[in-house]
């Protein structure tokens, strides 16, 4: 089923059940997958409903550090919240075996890795993790200190 068809059935539910933060949470995500289907003109494909999905997901994170910083612990919560709720239409995170496993064999594979090379190594390590919802920042995080 596609993701906006199951987004749908699952606000039709959300309503039923008097859900106010879950059925606010899939409308906002709805509302983004339409968008960015209207402004890029074409169907949605998995690799953009992650993109968008991620996005929203960091848009979060960032509010509710913000919100945190500001003295706020409730308006965080009920972005944490979000999050879980975008993030259960993710596929699953990879373990820190896989990353580490994944890391270990994108230099294994690229010759005289360093530093300097390290963006190589971020897109071999990337495409051993397809499929799996990867935090770019922690991956970067990973290779650069297997790299120094």
């Amino acid at each position: 089923m596609p993701l906006l068809d199951q987004i749908q059935s699952d606000m039709v539910a959300a309503m039923k059940g008097h859900e106010e933060l879950r059925l606010s949470a899939l409308r906002m995500l709805k509302t983004a997958l339409k968008k960015h289907e209207i402004d890029s003109m074409k169907p949605l494909d998995e690799t953009s409903e992650l993109q968008v999905l991620n996005t929203l997901v960091k848009q979060r994170h960032e509010s509710a550090d913000l919100f945190r910083k500001g003295g706020r612990a409730e308006l965080a919560e009920k972005e944490e919240a979000e999050i879980k709720i975008i993030e259960s239409y993710m596929p699953a995170a990879p373990s820190e075996a896989e990353m580490d496993s994944a890391v270990t064999a994108a230099i294994a594979e690229t010759p005289g890795a360093s530093l300097k090379q390290m963006g190589v190594v971020m897109k071999a390590a990337q495409a051993k993790l397809a499929g799996k919802r990867i935090d770019g920042k922690a991956l970067s995080e990973r290779v650069r200190a297997k790299l120094a």
